[in-house]
């Protein structure tokens, strides 16, 4: 698919590519849309096979961050950067500070942050060059361990919805993907009693898991058909489609990962067909972006961020009920609840105000 036809289909304002020959940078910024603020979303640095499976990433990512901010009642919108590259190789200090003059450059369209293989500590970097950044080490830090809680809040409030009860004691929870919020989920599920099957492309996270949380493993392209209460992705996107979702042997579906469903509307309705609940993605997983929204009114405080993190778990039991009452699949109804927000908060904001703020 070209360009303009993502664009149209996903309804972007902005993709940008970028490239810094002296230090070899190269990467794609997608803004999606700015209807309640500025567009927020990480930057994944990721070795991707060619340049189509870049944009489909990023179009599919920002696309999602402005739904994730509108659920999770954000005023900002949503956006992404994919760089790539191989980040063993490619990340130095002029490579990131060349990244930071690009963020800078947008003039405060797009607030970025930690994603996949970027760190606060390399957050520090872009600091150097650009004021439009979030997850610093001096604030709200890494994100990965308050998605994390998140998402496990929202486990608990899928189980509620499930079988009537939220505890995950005795629960069988298959883990796809173990890195930084991966196995913070997993340090959490298994401190409630749930016992935990592992899978991870990196042998050496699944062996801590073993080693350090009791855990079974299995090989990657076992972990969807393992018999389980709970599949929880937690790696890459679009791993439910036509061939995975047949041998699911789950209840529900609810992990950290992005943009899980290859297909929202195929997908989400294959899985409602089966009688499997799945938490929608940018709701469950809404923990990062709340953390570093409230950098944007400081003193950053995380006992009040966790607090607020918390109400995943009421909103997904929200979206769980309209999903019943209205016949669509979870993430459809998530879409409503959010393009609402969107639409009425938009229509209000209408009218010009001089000096208006957006944050």
């Amino acid at each position: 698919m070209k360009v303009f036809d993502y664009m149209e289909k996903y309804g972007h304002e902005q993709i940008i590519y970028f490239y810094d020959k002296t230090t070899g940078l190269k990467g794609i910024t997608a803004i999606h849309d700015t209807t309640l603020g500025p567009a927020i979303g990480g930057t994944r640095l990721f070795k991707y096979e060619n340049e189509d499976d870049a944009l489909f990433d990023v179009v599919r990512l920002s696309r999602g961050m402005t739904y994730k901010c509108s659920a999770a009642g954000c005023n900002c919108g949503g956006g992404k950067t994919v760089l790539l590259g191989d980040p063993s190789k490619v990340k130095t200090e002029s490579y990131l500070r060349a990244y930071g003059r690009y963020v800078q450059s947008l003039g405060g369209r797009f607030y970025t942050g930690e994603d996949m293989n970027f760190n606060e500590f390399d957050v520090d970097y872009l600091m150097m060059e650009t004021n439009y950044v979030n997850g610093r080490a001096d604030m709200s830090g890494n994100p990965s361990p308050v998605t994390a809680y998140g998402v496990y809040w929202g486990i608990k409030a899928s189980a509620k919805a499930k079988w009537g009860d939220d505890s995950l004691a005795g629960k069988v929870i298959a883990v796809q993907g173990l890195g930084a919020v991966g196995y913070a989920l997993c340090e959490y599920l298994h401190q409630e009693g749930a016992k935990l099957i592992v899978t991870d492309i990196k042998k050496d996270r699944v062996e801590r898991a073993v080693k350090e949380l009791g855990a079974q493993a299995v090989k990657c392209e076992d972990i969807y058909a393992t018999k389980c209460d709970i599949f929880s992705p937690n790696s890459v996107g679009a791993i439910l489609n036509d061939q995975t979702i047949p041998t699911l042997k789950c209840a529900v579906v609810a992990g950290a990962a992005n943009n899980v469903l290859l297909d929202e509307k195929k997908h989400g309705d294959m899985l409602m067909e089966r009688g499997i609940l799945y938490a929608p993605d940018y709701v469950i997983n809404a923990g990062g972006v709340v953390n570093v929204y409230q950098e944007f009114t400081p003193p950053y405080n995380r006992e009040r961020t966790l607090k607020i993190v918390q109400q995943i778990y009421d909103r997904l039991l929200l979206i769980f009920e309209y999903s019943k009452k209205h016949h669509l699949n979870t993430q459809l109804a998530a879409n409503k609840f959010a393009e609402e927000r969107m639409q009425l908060i938009g229509k209000m904001r209408s009218n010009f105000i001089p000096n208006e703020k957006h944050v």
